[in-house]
């Protein structure tokens, strides 16, 4: 099936007027961290821009909503999952649930599941300190020492209390750098024979980031198909301010409805739905009926819109082939 932003990028290249609406169909995911005080919104969205993401500001209608919470949702955090867009929960600081079984991230991951469970949303620990971490050498040294001179890790404030042979400056690098957590995986990896490479990239998947990344992947097929029709209704406004008959050819013709059809079939496979891919005329009649009568079956409208424009799409194929 044509891909839409192929479709448009080639009515687009002789109307530079359009430029915009291509350019915005094609603009990098974007995420929008969000969450409340002190639950660590910025470190969070530090890991995520050092990964690559477009992070935009939470004032902006970003294609993704990152909710950052910690421990638990409260009802300020919920408000935050009733957004129109992808929204994506950060259970933050799951370094940090102290003496519980199995220890903090098993503790981290069981607290995302049942969230998850009780939301509909997808919820990822992530510890967002380790995620971007560097060791240089003074702080690999330290760790060193520290595999033979154990210090005192009960708090924050024992560890950097008292004469230690790590001095009290680089241990107060690594609580800021390492938090307790850290310091303590990165001490047992040192312990087993890990370089200074090896030991930044144990504490980066510690912190649970590519997790994250990978469930913010998995918003692609919705964000595109947002897009698609945010696009069209940009275009479709144009076209009736203008009086531009070629564009109203353009938005209704077979290349667009298919395309968006296209889209949409993406949207539904990715949130578990299957869609008979056969290209015949009887595949085609049956796709259409039976997503029409989906489309009018209790759901949420952004399913309802792509139901309606596979169908709508699976007729103009039925038009096609005879």
């Amino acid at each position: 099936m044509p891909i839409f932003t192929e479709v448009l990028a080639q009515f687009v290249a002789d109307r530079p007027a359009l430029a915009a609406v291509d350019a915005r169909l094609r603009a990098p995911l974007s995420v929008t961290v969000q969450g409340r005080a002190g639950v660590g919104c910025r470190t969070v969205t530090g890991a995520l821009a050092a990964a690559g993401v477009r992070i935009a500001p939470p004032s902006t209608a970003a294609d993704v909503h990152v909710v950052a919470v910690a421990e638990t949702l409260k009802p300020e955090d919920r408000r935050l999952l009733r957004a129109s867009r992808p929204v994506v929960v950060v259970l933050t600081k799951a370094d940090l649930a102290g003496r519980v079984h199995g220890g903090p991230l098993a503790h981290a991951e069981r607290t995302a599941t049942e969230l998850t469970a009780s939301t509909g949303v997808p919820v990822v620990p992530m510890v967002a300190l380790l995620a971007g971490v560097e060791i240089d050498d003074d702080l690999f040294e330290a760790l060193r020492t520290l595999t033979t001179a154990p210090a005192d890790m009960t708090s924050v404030d024992a560890f950097l209390a008292g004469d230690h042979a790590v001095p009290a400056s680089v241990r107060r690098a690594l609580v800021a750098r390492l938090d307790r957590f850290g310091i303590a995986h990165a001490v047992l990896a040192v312990a087993g024979g890990a370089s200074r490479a090896e030991v930044a990239s144990s504490l980066h998947a510690l912190s649970g980031a590519e997790r994250v990344l990978d469930v913010l992947a998995g918003t692609a097929a919705e964000v595109g198909y947002r897009r698609v029709r945010s696009a069209l209704d940009e275009l479709a406004h144009l076209a009736v301010e203008t009086g531009d008959d070629g564009l109203w050819s353009f938005l209704t013709g077979d290349a667009v409805v298919i395309a968006v059809m296209a889209a949409a079939v993406d949207l539904m496979q990715a949130a578990g739905l299957r869609v008979d891919p056969r290209d015949d005329a009887e595949a085609h009649l049956r796709r259409a009926l039976r997503w029409r009568r989906y489309a009018h079956t209790p759901m949420n409208a952004l399913h309802q819109q792509c139901a309606a424009d596979i169908a709508r799409g699976s007729l103009r194929l039925l038009g096609r082939s005879r």
